[in-house]
This record gives C-alpha cells, sequence and structure tokens, in this order.
C-alpha cells in the first residue's frame, strides 16, 4: 500500500502535462485586470473632462461684469443643464469694485467596472476652474480720417457704422465707466475746439469762433510726444486763399465775387461736428458725434496723431481737471490722462485713413495776426495800405496808397482805420489782397507776394517722417496703436502699419474695405477684452 502510493507520487511530480492551463489562466485574469483598468481610467479622464469644461464655461460667464444675474446662480444653472448638478462642490465669488472672480470646485464620484478586483471600489474626478473679469481705467483715443474721399464709395457711412458699434461693445462692457472714448478728426487740419483750444497758450489767434486748429512747430515732433500747453501754439488763420480773383492790373471793388471771402477751401470748417471731442463714457453722446462727422479736405495723418497722442498724455491732466470741474467731462473721470507707468492704466490709440499725406497751404505767422497796414473807411468801405520802407517813386512824400484811385495820399482814405490781419481775412480774399495791396501799388508779381505770404505747411516726405516720430514716442510709453487702413493707397497703407504696434508682424494693422472696417473695429474691441481664465 505504502509502495503504491510512493509509485503514484513520483509519477505525479514527473508528469507536467496541463501546467500552461494554470498559466494561461493567471496571464487571462492579469490582462482582465489591464484591460479593465484602461476602461476606467478612460470613463473617469471622460468624466473629468466634461465636469471641467463645464465649470470652465460657467465661471467665464458667471464672473463677466455684464452679467446681471448672480454669478452663484450662474454656475449651478451651467451645471444643472449639463446634468451635473450633484457634481458640483462649491462656488465662491469675489466682487471688487471694478472686478469680479469665480471660483467653482466640482468632484464626480466613478464606480470602477474592474478596478474592484484590486480593492478600488470608487475613486473620484475632480475639476477646478477660476476666472475673473476686471476694467482697468482705460483710455481710448479715436484718430479719424474726415478727409474729402471719405465721401467716396460710402466710406464715411461705413466708418460710421463700425465705430458706433465699437463704442457700443466697449462701453456696454463697463458698468464702472472707466472706460473713456475721445475723437480726434482730422483732415488736412484738426479743429480742437473752443475747450481744447482753451487749455494751450494760442499765438496768433483768428478772432473766428469755432475755428481751432493749429499748426506745431515741427521741431517738436522730434522733441516731445505730446503738445506743449505752455509754448506758444500758432492758430491758423481763418483766410479764403484757394479762390480766385480778378489779377488784373485794374481796380477790383472790395464788394466783387472777386474778393468776398467764400471759404470753400479751407480745410478748418467754421463748425463743430469735425471738432476735437474731449473724451467721454457716454455712448450715446460719443455715437452722435462720430454720425455728425463729415467728409471734407485734404489729409494729414500726422497732425491728427500728434493731438490724439496729445490726448493720452499725463501733461493734459490738469486741463482735463478743469472740464471736469466745468461739467464738459464725466466727474468719474480723475486723475486722466493717468501717467504712463500706471500699472492699472491701459491707452489705446485707433489711427484709421483712407489716404496718403497730401501737402497743404497755410498763411504765414507774419500774415495771421497783428497790424496789417491795410486802412478802412467805415464810411463808404474802401481801402488804403500804408508804405513803410521801400515805397516806390510815384509815392513821393506820401505814405497811403488808395486802390480806388489808384492814387497816394498822406492820410488813409476817408478816415480809414488800421485792421488787424484776422480782420482783413474776415473780409477779404488772400488774392484780392495780394493784387490789391502789393501787386499794384509795388509793382511785385503776383506770384512772389502770394508764396510770401502762403507756405506748404510740410512736404509729404516730412509728414511721413514726423508721424514716425509720434508713433514711436507713443508705442515707447507703452501705448497700444491700432491702425486700419480704410481703402487706402500703398503709401497710406505703409504708414499706418509703421504706425502699429508690432508693424513687423502686423498684429495690429488692418487693411480693409467696404464692410470689412467692421470686422476691424470688432476685432480691436475682442482685443480690449479683459476675460481671462486664470485656472
Amino acid at each position: 500500500m505504502i509502495d503504491a502510493f510512493k509509485t503514484f507520487s513520483n509519477r505525479f511530480q514527473r508528469d507536467d502535462s496541463g501546467a500552461l492551463i494554470i498559466f494561461g489562466l493567471i496571464l487571462f485574469v492579469l490582462m482582465l485586470m489591464l484591460g479593465g483598468l484602461a476602461v476606467d481610467l478612460m470613463r473617469y479622464e471622460n468624466t473629468r473632462t466634461n465636469l471641467q469644461n463645464t465649470l470652465d464655461r460657467s465661471v467665464l460667464a458667471a464672473a463677466a461684469l455684464t452679467q446681471k444675474r448672480d454669478p452663484e446662480s450662474v454656475v449651478r444653472d451651467y451645471m444643472l443643464k449639463a446634468g451635473l448638478k450633484d457634481q458640483l462642490s462649491s462656488v465662491n465669488v469675489s466682487q471688487a469694485l471694478n472686478s469680479r472672480t469665480v471660483a467653482a470646485v466640482g468632484v464626480a464620484d466613478i464606480h470602477p467596472l474592474f478596478l474592484h478586483m484590486l480593492g478600488i471600489d470608487k475613486f473620484d474626478a475632480r475639476g477646478r476652474s477660476q476666472a475673473y473679469q476686471t476694467i482697468t481705467n482705460v483710455e481710448i483715443v479715436l484718430v479719424l480720417d474726415v478727409s474729402g474721399s471719405m465721401a467716396n464709395n460710402n466710406k464715411i457711412n461705413n466708418l460710421k457704422t463700425a465705430a458706433t458699434e465699437f463704442v457700443d461693445t466697449i462701453l456696454t462692457a463697463d458698468p464702472e465707466h472707466r472706460v473713456s472714448i475721445a475723437i480726434v478728426p482730422y483732415n488736412a487740419q484738426v479743429n480742437v475746439g473752443a475747450d481744447l483750444a482753451s487749455a494751450f497758450t494760442v499765438n496768433n489767434p483768428n478772432g473766428v469762433s469755432n475755428v481751432n486748429c493749429f499748426e506745431p512747430a515741427r521741431a517738436s515732433f522730434g522733441t516731445s510726444l505730446a503738445i506743449s500747453r505752455t509754448a506758444p501754439l500758432s492758430m491758423t488763420a481763418y483766410a479764403d486763399y484757394s479762390n480766385g480773383t480778378d489779377t488784373t492790373s485794374g481796380y477790383v471793388s472790395p464788394t466783387s465775387p472777386y474778393a468776398v471771402p467764400q471759404y470753400g477751401g479751407v480745410f478748418c470748417k467754421q463748425n463743430t461736428y469735425n471738432a476735437v471731442k474731449l473724451p467721454s463714457t457716454n455712448a450715446a453722446t460719443i455715437k452722435a458725434n462720430i454720425n455728425a462727422l463729415q467728409a471734407q479736405g485734404n489729409t494729414s495723418i500726422t497732425l491728427g496723431m500728434k493731438w490724439g497722442a496729445t490726448m493720452l498724455d499725463p501733461s493734459m491732466r490738469s486741463a482735463y481737471a478743469g472740464f471736469i470741474a466745468q461739467g464738459k467731462m464725466p466727474a468719474s473721470q480723475p486723475a486722466r490722462p493717468f501717467d504712463y507707468s500706471d500699472p492699472q492704466a491701459l491707452k489705446f490709440v485707433i489711427l484709421m485713413t483712407d489716404g496718403a499725406h497730401v501737402e497743404h497751404y497755410r498763411v504765414v505767422d507774419q500774415y495771421k495776426y497783428g497790424p496789417s497796414r491795410i486802412y478802412r473807411s467805415a464810411a463808404d468801405g474802401q481801402y488804403s495800405v500804408r508804405c513803410d520802407t521801400g515805397c516806390p517813386a510815384a509815392a513821393g512824400a506820401n505814405r497811403f496808397y488808395v486802390p480806388q484811385t489808384g492814387t497816394w495820399q498822406a492820410t488813409p482814405w476817408n478816415g480809414g482805420v488800421e485792421q488787424g490781419w484776422q480782420d482783413i481775412w474776415k473780409q477779404l480774399k488772400l488774392s484780392y489782397v495780394v493784387q490789391q495791396f502789393y501787386t499794384r501799388p509795388y509793382g511785385i508779381t503776383y506770384n512772389t507776394q502770394r508764396d510770401a505770404m502762403v507756405k506748404w505747411y510740410a512736404s509729404r516726405t516730412d509728414m511721413d517722417a514726423s508721424l514716425n516720430q509720434t508713433c514711436d514716442f507713443v508705442k515707447g510709453q507703452g501705448v497700444t496703436v491700432y491702425g486700419i487702413a480704410f481703402e487706402a493707397p500703398p503709401v497710406g497703407q505703409t504708414a499706418i502699419r509703421n504706425c502699429s504696434t508690432d508693424p513687423v508682424h502686423g498684429s495690429h494693422y488692418f487693411a480693409a474695405d467696404g464692410l470689412q472696417i467692421q470686422t476691424a473695429f470688432r476685432t480691436i474691441a475682442a482685443n480690449l477684452s479683459m476675460l481671462k481664465l486664470t485656472q
């Protein structure tokens, strides 16, 4: 019996049949566990991703300062509609004067299908998201081309549509009124308006209401960002120097169409609709000002940009404080323009043109203001002109030439009173003055005298250069410049792109045709958004 058991035991030990079945069963169990692990991990990641995405969307919506509903209710509503109500663990809302932070945490219980074989009966998929929106102090200046070519191809209307939509987008998202928008319309000149003009040291005033254009010294473009408020600033003469007159050698009545100014070619018109508008937070007012713009005149991008830069410069702060005290700017705008280094302030210029620089004439300073040596008789409206030096031989000892008679006499005609240049330009065309008071009495050629009184403000090349100087100054101070070339020629496109922030890559430059200008303004508005997903 014992021998038989030993024999069976020895045979069993030597027999290896069926050993792979056991090994295979072990491998099968291991493969089942690994496959189950992959399935459970995929279920986990799918649940976690869905939870995280829903949390992200909910806090972004809740953090928007334009959101009128309770932020926590917004988050819970998002989770409810996504079928994840029970997975929301907590919602925390932090509200400040100009910011809102919303944080949410979610936990999803996952019961594994296979991992319980490893003793894991439950594990959690967690999500956390936080978003904030903060409205810092933002200063925006719209520098808009209103030259005559903007009347073509419906451009001025397309601009109005795009710009007013931009205003709505920006200011609707600003319930705390921390965003201000100023408007600088420009053609060949910039009419700054009476209020803004009062903040500067005006030289050569023209004495005409609502005509407040200036000619900053060319040297100032290369030495400073803003136009100085203390240095004398020469005002543009309101003179009709574009319309022709009878240039015959004979007398022409000062009441004739050849003499009476029409101001048809004057770029600085006597109106307020194309004047600079002070910073405002009132969307309705800003949009009304944009819709009132009219297309007329030539193009001086450099002057538009110079005044746009000035509107953002801290040197204007005391002037703005005065405007606020007078009720001409919102009381919610104290301490503006902010320092360039202020971490809570952002400054933007949106520069738009449909053209390129065009040379244009200006009356030189000598003939803008002060005594003209031209006398007018109140009795009959006739004129005489006084000669101080270099009088012709025909004058003899007399010093007053009378165009009406073509003769010289010892005293002004008919008790005439000397006029200032600003008064002369209200009464007579420049061409009439040249012909009757210089060419006839002195024998000076018409073109010689006219060229002495009227000169180019600057060449196109010089205007391009001064624009670049202002743009470089502005960008050097951290101001963001967006450029829009609206159906502009290649030269204008280059000028605007070079002025914009990051001209190499063109990230802040837009070339627009037709209604594409709306897309440009919409993109800029989107870029100004301060909504950020932080976690």
